[in-house]
């Protein structure tokens, strides 16, 4: 709790003069995404970063416990063969035809989390690569599947959502009820969280997946300070007089966010883990669908990732998250560039915005050699680079 205690007080929120509303800024797009379909107006992501309004659903009901049954399955099956098999088993039986029926039919939370149990029987399948409209997918996927795949990533109009932010972002509970309503990011902070399908057998204790999972879920909640400091930045000149002030903040943010990783990283590295839960993790690496969308929220700000890998791979590490925080994501880039004009000024305030880029360097660095201690852990804590 220390850290979160750090995380809170080290940076306030801003206040009502805090730069532009970037969420009013990309409204239109938002909007016009949430008609099409049937989703209200994209939250705020001041209020509780990309973390869901609400917390996931936990259990479905009716037909779709039938999907719910088929991602427990696939998640501790012991290999992708397994789980196609799993998976052909349910198109024989009908049962994944009429589920795609029924998807017009869920609300948008029951979408949601509809959408994180077809992520998980993917990667479980192996299919983590594939865009399910794909022409390419149909000779290597089951058929049926990428019928339901596909009508459920219409439904939350989100098409590649099989990835990080939807496997951590949406598979998670409170492991106790809480007695009162509380913001989402702070339930998430103060509560122990629990997966809701989980990559271990049940009875058995949670891998290193279920864990990183879990971490990066915590990551987030966090970080939301990190999302008001980004638009208390946004629009601001660089010669204002609050922008390394902010900027200050955002460190000390980063700071904290480190040594929450690194109090995962002793649980993480002890867990076990098989070979299938590995080949899962590594199909998401190589994919680039492991960055977290709050080290994704501070890259928009201070401009890492496009000097680092470059603009179109910036692009291709976003094209896991649903289509309003992309537009997020996409207004930042635009609004922060005047703050970004410091990496070519000297003086001092010019020194607190290299100091945030690097403090932005050694938090993913850190949450690197955490993946990396998921695949393959060492007897001794995160390494010193990180």
């Amino acid at each position: 709790m220390t850290t979160t205690a750090t995380t809170d007080t080290a940076a306030p929120g801003p206040g009502p003069d805090s730069g532009l509303r970037i969420p009013q800024a990309r409204g239109a797009e938002g909007r016009a995404a949430g008609s099409a379909s049937g989703f209200p107006a994209p939250h705020d992501p001041r209020a509780h970063g990309f973390l869901p309004e609400r917390p996931p659903v936990r259990s479905m009901i009716g037909t779709w416990t039938r999907l719910d049954a088929l991602a427990r399955a696939a998640a501790v099956a012991p290999g992708h063969e397994s789980a196609v098999e799993l998976v052909a088993r349910a198109h024989r039986a009908k049962e994944l035809s009429a589920l795609r029926q029924r998807v017009s039919r869920l609300s948008p939370r029951n979408a949601e989390a509809a959408a994180m149990r077809v992520a998980v029987i993917a990667v479980s399948c192996g299919w983590s690569g594939l865009d399910p409209v794909a022409p390419a997918a149909r000779q290597v996927a089951d058929e049926a599947f990428l019928d339901l795949w596909a009508a459920v990533a219409h439904r939350i109009d989100h098409d590649q959502f099989v990835a990080l932010p939807t496997l951590a972002l949406h598979n998670w509970a409170p492991e106790r009820k809480p007695r009162r309503h509380i913001p989402i990011d702070q339930l998430a902070r103060t509560e122990a969280l629990v997966p809701i399908v989980r990559w271990a057998p049940e009875g058995r204790p949670l891998c290193r997946l279920d864990r990183l999972m879990l971490a990066a879920t915590r990551l987030e909640a966090h970080g939301i300070w990190l999302f008001r400091l980004a638009e208390t930045l946004a629009g601001r000149s660089p010669d204002d007089s609050s922008t390394p002030t902010a900027l200050r903040r955002l460190v000390r943010i980063q700071h904290a966010l480190r040594a929450q990783l690194h109090s995962e990283a002793a649980g993480l590295a002890a867990a076990p883990a098989t070979a299938q839960q590995r080949a899962v993790l590594g199909a998401l690496a190589e994919q680039g669908a492991l960055e977290p969308p709050v080290l994704q929220a501070a890259d928009a700000v201070l401009g890492i990732g496009g000097r680092r890998m470059g603009e179109g791979r910036r692009q291709l590490v976003r094209r896991h998250l649903p289509v309003q925080h992309r537009a997020w994501l996409s207004a930042m880039d635009r609004h922060c560039a005047p703050v970004r004009t410091l990496a070519h000024r000297g003086g001092p305030d010019a020194a607190v915005y290299r100091e945030a880029q690097e403090s932005l360097i050694a938090l993913r660095r850190t949450y690197q050699a955490l993946v990396h201690a998921a695949v393959r852990p060492t007897a001794g804590p995160l390494t010193a680079a990180a």
